[in-house]
């Protein structure tokens, strides 16, 4: 009989390099292969199960749904969707939100959202999206255009054209390049994930945010890794004591299944019309019913526990033997080995 792994190198693209391990089940942080070894998962499988694995809750929720309605198009309304909807927004102060089911998918209609405003109110001209260095925003051709690090670049040329990207804390060729481009947004991540978790300045993201308002550019959060409790608030911006115009997140909304939002504030709130944009499964009712059980556990002393850990982390490994250095917030965090 074939293993799995032999099944997977001749049936599965190769897209990933996995590890020499076969899960088979999993509860809490532990994880169990087939051959009953057990592991502590201890990057949540990238940002995603932020409540653990097989979460009891989240099962539940799911699984009632599941029984109940499981798909209907975007033709018609259902109960998780909407619900869910205005948790996001009563939580956040954001005024409405757009579906769709990973985190590309929600930067792309941050994207979208972007161009049309700027358009709009300034010109057609008014399209380029300014990003940071060493970022990612996803792995669709416009979302990897978006992203700040050449190799992604390097084998799907040509990328959607419109995208820029300038160091990280540097304000002053931030701001020189959302004038020389007409920028319609900038859009960043205010901690850099897959670059490495990197943390951005506060007072950089201040004076961008201020520079942002009274040129009236989009500043977009990209909150697909930092969202859903993960830095100790609900979403990292709320650290920063900034308001973006969106927001996007992913990941740990959906507590182990297909999600993306896009949060749009109050100068996009109506920017889509019928037909403008749309997600097949966006919204979708068991996707929801299992997000609404992680955003409803999202609660002040939840979310000080998770900084109260983060700091316990910090104080551990900062000066440790074998760590040359400690980066992050809450619990997201970062460990660089010496040497």
């Amino acid at each position: 009989m074939e293993t799995i792994k032999q099944l997977d190198d001749t049936y599965v693209a190769h897209t990933y390099g996995r590890f020499p391990v076969e899960l088979v089940s999993g509860e809490g942080s532990i994880l169990k292969d087939v051959d009953g070894k057990e592991y502590i998962d201890m990057g949540s499988g990238i940002a995603v199960s932020s409540f653990g694995v097989c979460d009891d809750i989240w099962a539940e929720a799911v699984s009632k749904q599941a029984r109940t309605l499981t798909h209907t198009s975007n033709l018609y309304y259902t109960s998780p969707c909407a619900v869910l909807a205005k948790e996001l927004c009563t939580r956040t102060g954001f005024k409405k939100v757009f579906y769709g089911n990973s985190g590309a998918e929600a930067n792309e209609c941050a994207i979208k959202a972007a161009r049309k405003y700027a358009a709009e109110k300034k010109g057609a001209e008014y399209y380029t999206i300014v990003t940071l260095e060493n970022s990612f925003h996803g792995r669709t051709l416009t979302t990897l255009a978006a992203t700040g690090q050449d190799h992604f670049h390097e084998l799907f040329q040509p990328l959607t054209p419109g995208f820029v990207s300038v160091p990280a804390n540097d304000l002053e060729a931030l701001i020189s390049a959302v004038k020389e481009h007409k920028a319609a947004a900038v859009m960043i991540e205010l901690i850099q994930g897959e670059g490495g978790v990197n943390v951005l300045d506060p007072g950089y993201v201040k004076s961008l945010y201020e520079f942002c308002v009274k040129e009236d550019v989009l500043l977009m959060a990209d909150e697909v890794q930092t969202g859903n409790g993960r830095t100790g608030q609900m979403y990292c911006y709320m650290n920063y004591d900034v308001m973006p115009d969106v927001i996007t997140t992913a990941k740990g909304l959906g507590g182990g299944l297909p999600i993306g939002a896009c949060l749009l504030g109050e100068k996009v709130e109506d920017i889509f019309s019928p037909g403008d944009h749309g997600s097949t499964f966006g919204g979708n009712p068991i996707a929801c019913a299992g997000a609404l059980t992680v955003i409803d556990r999202l609660s002040p002393e939840f979310l000080a526990q998770v900084r109260e850990k983060g700091e316990y982390l910090k104080q551990s490994f900062t000066g440790a033997a074998g760590v040359e250095s400690f980066a992050g917030m809450g619990l997201m965090a970062g460990i660089k080995p010496a040497g």
